[in-house]
């Protein structure tokens, strides 16, 4: 049974189709796990076994009648504490609405049930999930289950940590700043960022009050697994038209552009002097190239279109203007007068306070880098590079407002905390797909993955490629004493 908690989610609803297992007897599985090794994770938070357990049954029920069956039939999944599950406390890591108990479900998470999902809990997260570390005033932090010691990312993180400790089947994560892909590679899991607006974002609590229906810019909701095909059955899941386009609109995702790696034109992006990597997680993502060109694959080595210096000074202001969404009323009144005072040098006021006109001329500039992006992979199919510029650090919870007071250790030297955030911004400000595989490991035993960015709605190329990278240098390993 301690195997099965590890399978795909693909090959678990296998399991439960054949009979292998039954849907209830995999739910009180992985909630005995959640009991037994939780307490030292801290990933899953909210939980509703009750209603579980009525699903799990439907679904056996299901199955013994012969019943058409969605591909996640039965299979028991968690979602990120930012999405709405009906019945279930989402608190966003948020104590402005830590009592929020949703009287429906997200778009994502009515997708999951459809397809046959068991919703039995929720991930834990950043508050507002606005950090690269997973903890909150309501339900403290999570760790890795590699080094509990260390942080399993954010903000997904708790999303990463249950999946690498195999007490879920399947998870939601959402990204805006890498939450998706930072959490996949501290953990030794996969994730998936999509292509931004193929996945609904309705019910998506992130920094903002429940009943939002405005999308998030550059913010999506996505796939974590511990297989690379869990990305591609997600994404078949969760992807399409939002209930108000449904009558007219299809998504239609074009297939992979390559089937095996050999077929594929890659770049690699390896590091930067913006934003040096750590020598030991360069040496592990050059052997994957190695591994790639060995299979016969074109490989050209060098930066992405648009530089790193360039895209993360673009992408910095557009995130703050983000931000300035979940600013509580009279925070961002206060911010208002301080730019004001300020003037052009208002900095992180002036950012997060920015008026239309402004964000406009952003937005402009964005499109520009997207146009680039879409040049360049005229010839390219997939660009490989760093997820940052760091395995998984130790917890720092150290609470200054601007995180100028932590630092990241990386090659014996201290660097700024928000050194995370250069390589996850061409993806994020590009509008790009990016799927995040496990390539590695250090020398002190921690995850390294690596990012494959795709041409924006390719989605599918940059799964098939991870699919095809598990197979030659193999994927998830699961965590000691796990």
């Amino acid at each position: 049974m301690t195997d099965l908690a590890f399978r795909s989610a693909r090959e678990l609803a296998a399991a439960i189709v054949a009979k292998e297992v039954s849907s209830v007897e995999l739910l009180d599985h992985y909630l005995a796990r959640v009991d037994r090794l939780d307490p030292q994770l801290n990933a899953i938070v909210a939980q509703d076994r009750e209603g579980a357990r009525a699903a799990a049954l439907a679904a056996d029920r299901a199955v013994s009648r012969g019943e058409p069956l969605g591909p996640l039939h039965g299979v028991p999944v968690t979602v990120k504490d930012s999405v709405e599950v009906t019945g279930m406390r989402t608190t966003g890591g948020s104590t402005r609405w830590g009592h929020h108990v949703p009287a429906e479900d997200a778009e994502t998470v009515t997708r999951l049930k459809n397809a046959g999902a068991v919703v039995f809990g929720k991930s834990n997260l950043p508050a507002d999930s606005q950090d690269w570390q997973t903890y909150n005033e309501i339900y403290g932090t999570t760790n890795n289950p590699w080094d509990p010691t260390r942080g399993p990312g954010g903000s997904s993180g708790g999303a990463a940590a249950a999946l690498a400790a195999g007490l879920t089947g399947l998870e939601l994560g959402a990204d805006t700043a890498g939450s998706i892909r930072i959490p996949a590679h501290f953990c030794g899991v996969y994730g998936l960022r999509p292509s931004y607006g193929i996945v609904p974002t309705s019910g998506h609590v992130m920094g903002r009050a429940p009943g939002t229906l405005t999308e998030s810019d550059m913010g999506v909701l996505g796939p974590l697994g511990r297989h690379a095909d869990d990305l591609g059955l997600g994404l078949d899941v969760l992807a399409g038209a939002d209930h108000l386009q449904a009558p007219a609109w299809r998504l239609e995702l074009p297939a992979a552009r390559a089937d095996v790696l050999r077929d594929f034109r890659v770049a690699a992006w390896l590091d930067d002097p913006f934003c040096p990597v750590d020598s030991e997680l360069v040496a592990i993502m050059q052997a994957t190239v190695e591994a790639v060109r060995a299979e016969g694959a074109v490989v050209v080595e060098g930066e992405g279109p648009v530089g790193l210096a360039e895209t993360t000074a673009l992408y910095r202001p557009l995130l703050m203007a983000q931000s300035g969404l979940m600013q509580p009323a009279e925070s961002y009144a206060a911010l208002v007068d301080l730019a004001a005072a300020q003037g052009a040098s208002g900095g992180f006021a002036s950012d997060v306070t920015i008026g239309f006109r402004d964000w406009h001329a952003l937005d402009q500039r964005r499109q520009l880098s997207r146009r680039r992006w879409a040049e360049f992979f005229r010839d390219v199919d997939v660009l490989i590079c760093p997820v940052g510029p760091t395995a998984a650090f130790p917890h720092d919870h150290r609470p200054d407002p601007d995180w100028s007071v932590r630092t990241l250790r990386i090659d014996g030297a201290d660097r700024p905390y928000d050194a995370m955030l250069p390589w996850i911004a061409p993806s994020a400000l590009n509008m790009l797909p990016a799927a995040v595989a496990p390539v590695g490991s250090t020398r002190d035993g921690l995850p390294v993955g690596i990012q494959v960015i795709a041409p924006y709605l390719h989605d599918r190329t940059a799964v098939r490629f991870v699919q095809r990278l598990a197979e030659v240098i193999g994927g998830f390993r699961r965590p000691p004493g796990y």
